[in-house]
């Protein structure tokens, strides 16, 4: 079907052009309203990869299942159950209030930075790692992906640490493998127990990971039900303390709290049918059941008092426990306003039944144990792939559960404070209530609702966390950003990621061997802290940079909000633990410099390219638009390339040694010239960039690449001196080599163009190096072991001759070289005084360089040097004369250099040469007028031939030549074996008619050495003795 046809009946006929590249508006819409969110990683969806996707059903989740309750489960936990009531015992209830309100300040304004992230534009599944690194691009979301992985893994290890915890504490400590020997030796005990039974747990759990998610997903609705009535019960037993508090008496000595474990009656003795008997209290602190016998100091001076473990709400206890009580490790837990004799020192504590602290305790290490219960805010964006809407459900959701657990953790902690007493609270493990958990003594109608419910959400939580990890890993890996990660995108034919799961449970294990919870809580806390941190920082960029593509639907939010966010979580970083705080952001460096080295190139117009964009147009108005000062001067360059048919640079070395001069400083410009209309020549421009931006990869040259398209060669030039650059950020200094065919006839403009360029730059103020035999210049791979670089110093340019050496001398190709500076000295100069002067000079300037000062007396013209010269101008006024073909072109000039060497006469000459092309046309023919403009062509092409080979050479010409070869002489004489040789480039004529023999003088000049750099200063200063 034609394309008229297609069109026919339609209103769209003008724009039929366009409808192969951009699709009419309602096909478009079409598409989007189909779209459906996939796993990310499996297929990007900025990318169809896979033709073959299969359609995935229709996401059907509200707000309340699909992000409100996995939020409450998973920020619901393990701390608020084994540790909240310790903490508020220890820290008070005043600072404890402080640690948990500023844990939810900052997970609140996170959760506000990430709705404004997840409602712009659509989430697919991959949720924290998908919006990071779309926001701040691949090198910070992988640092922050890899960060939120780790976190998520090391929550899998504290969360099957506390459901050990509670089985071997509370529900079964019968079923311990490790018994404590010894005195003192419990704490190592129960540590081991803990490794052996995590161990096996781990294993238990992948395995159940690894048969089938959706048996860990059906059941995470059982385990959020448990975490609800096991808060239920703990309010409603919180009311029942108002009128009838629960009966759980602790046995103070003194002011000292007992351990109830080890002994059941409350007393020294007991009094029963009128005889006093001891009790195992007694036999503890004493070394017999006698009265009389030998007891403890303290136990012998200090009465045996009960007292109420809930006093309840009503009975003012919260006054006492307003205030902390930190302590060191292995002090006794004492109730602060109890009466008490203090007995002598001496005595031993180990053995005796009081209860003591296990570990040092104070405000910040509280902080790092605290966080992890506030982490789980991004269970929401995590599912967003199976939300109905998910830019309405996730800000919505994820608000309103930090909004009620943030109250549900304040209401506790005051609520504890006010219900039980003090010394049970800084009781960790429940020894003075009979080894009860101390948040299951407040509960109603039993503890047991708390402990089971507890262990089951424990469970559940470390399942959740062994699912969640490996499938982030996955996302991860499958964006291809880490390269070393690649293999653990594979998994199952259904996708399930198995690779991914094995490292997750590997890291598990490491948390699990450190074994102790309050251990591992600070190293989550802080790879959560540095994720949320992130995402306030790409919520502030993205706000403050006012990026198009920046529109939430989310409106409540501001820069200010996640600024504050992303303060806090790094002020409560090094509250936590600075050092673990520095060890984090280690890592997260090390990956962020890993992927940006070695991860594959993505471009997912990200936050911090649009903050580069903006920081270099800041640097580029603030860089002033004049030329800098002498100290600051280093060459700018901007090397002029020449392409070859195929669009492949016919010069690479020209790029080695743009990078050995530059060394990674500064700015350089590759720029190249085709000749054509753009219309025409666009793709080939195309071509011609990326074939200059990959040599320059290979050359490691740091730069930009200009390709310029216009209808002259010497023109384009001129348009790349004029105008590359932007701002203050111009060249200096253009860079070129020299052309090595301008003799070739059939390039007659070569040497015009080169010319005319030498003349630009001059007008441009700009200096021009000129590198002669640059196919013979070493490659970056090269290393001089010796040899020089000589200097020929016969003009003051500014101090360009001096600088370059410096810079290349600083390149690995060229540092083993000595710096060598001739200078050359007329018939009247000291030449003693000369070098006296060069090398104080030098040692101004702090450079190391042998000098030396070369005589040139001045001495006749040499027949040769008169010879060379005359041939030089016959040349030329032979191909001014004549404009011929190609091959009568070559014979011509043959015909010369015959003439030169063999004297030949005219006459075979005049047979030779072809009729020259007629002054003037004349538009009709007769045979008398051809006949005479034959003649008079012929007569005046043998008089022209008369002329040249009669002609006397210009004596300005002359002079020139006697300069180039004698100089020429003088160089080659010292420096013929130099590794490289700079030289003043000489400027052309101003007489245009000369051109030609400048580039015979330059010709000369440079004639027998193997590298030369050709230098033309600015005709400023560039180099300064001053500091």
């Amino acid at each position: 079907m034609d394309r008229g046809n297609m069109y026919e009946g339609k209103n769209m006929a003008l724009f039929e052009e366009e409808m192969d590249s951009n699709p009419m508006v309602s096909s478009l819409l079409n598409k989007l309203a189909n779209y459906t969110n996939l796993t990310q990683g499996v297929v990007e969806h900025e990318a169809d990869e896979d033709s073959k996707r299969k359609e995935v059903k229709v996401p059907r989740m509200g707000t309340f299942i699909g992000v409100y309750l996995p939020c409450l489960q998973n920020i619901l936990g393990v701390i608020l159950f084994l540790r909240l009531t310790w903490i508020v015992g220890t820290a008070g209830v005043l600072e404890s209030f402080i640690i948990v309100f500023m844990c939810c300040a900052c997970t609140m304004l996170t959760a506000i930075s990430m709705s404004a992230i997840a409602t712009n534009g659509v989430v697919p599944a991959g949720g924290s790692y998908y919006m990071i690194s779309r926001s701040l691009g691949p090198e910070f979301g992988g640092a922050v992906g890899l960060c939120f992985y780790l976190g998520t893994t090391f929550a899998g290890a504290m969360y099957i640490l506390g459901t050990i915890e509670i089985l071997l504490t509370y529900i079964s400590p019968s079923a311990a493998i490790f018994k404590a020997e010894e005195v003192g030796e419990e704490t190592e005990a129960m540590l081991n127990n803990m490794r052996v039974y995590g161990t096996c747990i781990i294993i238990l759990m992948a395995i159940v990971v690894f048969v089938g998610v959706k048996y860990v997903n059906k059941l995470a609705l059982v385990f959020l039900a448990c975490v609800i009535l096991s808060i239920i019960a703990i309010y409603a037993g919180v009311i029942k303390t108002a009128f009838d508090p629960p009966d759980f008496p602790i046995c103070l000595l003194g002011n000292r709290t007992l351990s109830k474990r080890s002994f059941d009656v409350c007393a020294k003795f007991t009094e029963s049918n009128n005889e006093t008997k001891t009790t195992t209290l007694w036999r503890l602190f004493c070394d017999s059941s006698l009265l009389n016998a030998t007891c403890d100091d303290y136990f012998s001076l200090n009465n045996v008092t009960e007292i109420q473990g809930i006093p309840g709400i009503m009975s003012g206890v919260l006054a006492d426990n307003l205030w902390s009580a930190y302590s060191e490790k292995g002090s006794i837990v004492e109730k602060k306003d109890q009466p008490s004799v203090a007995g002598s020192e001496d005595t031993k504590m180990g053995g005796l039944p009081y209860v003591f602290t296990d570990i040092m305790t104070y405000f910040t290490m509280l902080v790092g144990i605290y966080f992890p219960s506030v982490t789980g805010i991004m269970a929401g964006s995590n599912r967003s792939g199976d939300l109905k809407d998910a830019q309405k459900s996730i800000p919505t959701g994820t608000i309103l559960a930090i909004s009620t657990t943030s109250f549900i953790y304040l209401s506790c902690i005051v609520l504890f404070g006010a219900c039980i007493e003090g010394v049970i609270l800084r009781d960790k493990f429940g020894e003075a209530v009979d080894g009860n958990l101390v948040v299951g003594t407040l509960a109603w109608p039993s503890p047991w609702v708390i402990v089971i419910g507890s262990f089951f959400s424990t469970c559940g939580a470390g399942l959740q966390s062994l699912t969640g990890a490996p499938r982030l890993l996955q996302a991860i890996a499958r964006d291809g950003i880490v390269p070393f990660l690649q293999v653990f995108g594979h998994g199952k034919a259904n996708g399930e990621p198995t690779w991914a799961l094995l490292l997750t449970a590997g890291i598990c294990e490491i948390g699990i061997l450190i074994a102790s919870l309050d251990s591992v809580a600070p190293i989550l806390s802080m790879f959560f802290l540095m994720c949320y941190m992130f995402v306030n920082l790409a919520c502030a960029v993205q706000t403050l940079l006012r990026t198009p593509n920046w529109r939430p639907r989310f409106k409540y939010y501001h820069w200010t909000l996640s600024f504050l966010g992303m303060s806090l979580c790094l002020a409560l970083m090094f509250i936590c633990s600075w050092y673990y705080a520095l060890i984090a952001m280690l890592i997260a460096g090390c990956i962020y410099k890993y992927i940006e080295y070695r991860g594959a190139e993505k471009e997912w117009g990200d936050g911090i390219r649009g903050l580069s964009l903006n920081a270099a147009r800041y640097a580029l108005l603030r860089v002033e638009d004049g030329p800098p000062h002498t100290k600051n001067w280093r060459p700018q360059l901007l090397v002029l390339l020449n392409l070859d048919s195929e669009q492949l640079v016919k010069h690479p070395r020209l790029l080695s040694f743009t990078s050995q001069l530059k060394a990674g400083k500064g700015l350089t410009i590759v720029g190249s010239v085709l000749q054509g209309i753009y219309l025409d020549k666009c793709t080939e421009a195309q071509k011609a960039e990326e074939n200059v931006k990959a040599l320059m990869g290979v050359e490691k040259t740091k730069g930009f690449c200009q390709i310029v398209v216009s209808p002259h060669f010497r023109d384009g030039i001129s348009y790349l001196i004029q105008s590359a650059g932007l701002g203050g950020m111009k060249h200096n200094t253009v860079l070129m080599a020299w052309p090595q065919s301008w003799k070739q006839t059939e390039n007659r403009f070569s040497w015009k163009n080169f010319v005319d360029t030498v003349r630009e730059t001059t007008a441009a103020q700009q200096a021009l190096l000129v590198a002669k035999n640059i196919d013979l210049f070493p490659t970056n791979q090269e290393r001089f072991t010796e040899g020089n670089i000589d200097v020929w110093w016969i003009v003051h340019d500014g101090g360009m001759l001096m600088l370059l050496p410096f810079l290349l001398r600083q390149h690995k190709v060229w540092r083993k070289c000595k710096m060598r500076i001739f200078t050359v000295a007329q018939m009247d100069d000291n030449s003693i005084q000369m070098k006296k002067d060069l090398q104080m000079f030098l040692y101004h300037l702090r450079l190391n360089a042998e000098v030396e000062v070369v005589e040139m007396f001045e001495n006749d013209i040499s027949a040769f040097t008169y010879e060379k010269t005359l041939m030089m101008e016959q040349r030329s006024q032979m191909l001014k004369q004549m404009q011929l073909s190609k091959n009568e072109r070559e014979r011509e000039a043959q015909l010369i250099h015959d003439r030169n060497t063999a004297s030949h006469s005219a006459p075979a000459i005049k047979a030779s040469v072809a009729a020259a092309v007629p002054e003037k046309v004349q538009m009709t023919w007769t045979k008398e007028k051809f006949v005479a403009e034959k003649h008079k062509n012929k007569d005046s092409n043998v008089s022209g031939f008369k002329d040249i080979f009669n002609m006397k050479p210009n004596q300005s010409n002359v002079r020139r030549m006697h300069t180039a070869v004698k100089l020429n002489g003088v160089v080659l004489n010292k420096s013929q074996h130099a590794q490289l040789v700079l030289l003043n480039m000489p400027g052309p004529p101003k007489n245009r008619k000369g051109d030609e023999n400048y580039m015979e003088f330059l010709e000369v000049l440079t004639e027998g050495l193997d590298r030369v750099l050709l230098v033309r200063g600015s005709g400023r200063e560039v180099i300064t003795i001053y500091s």
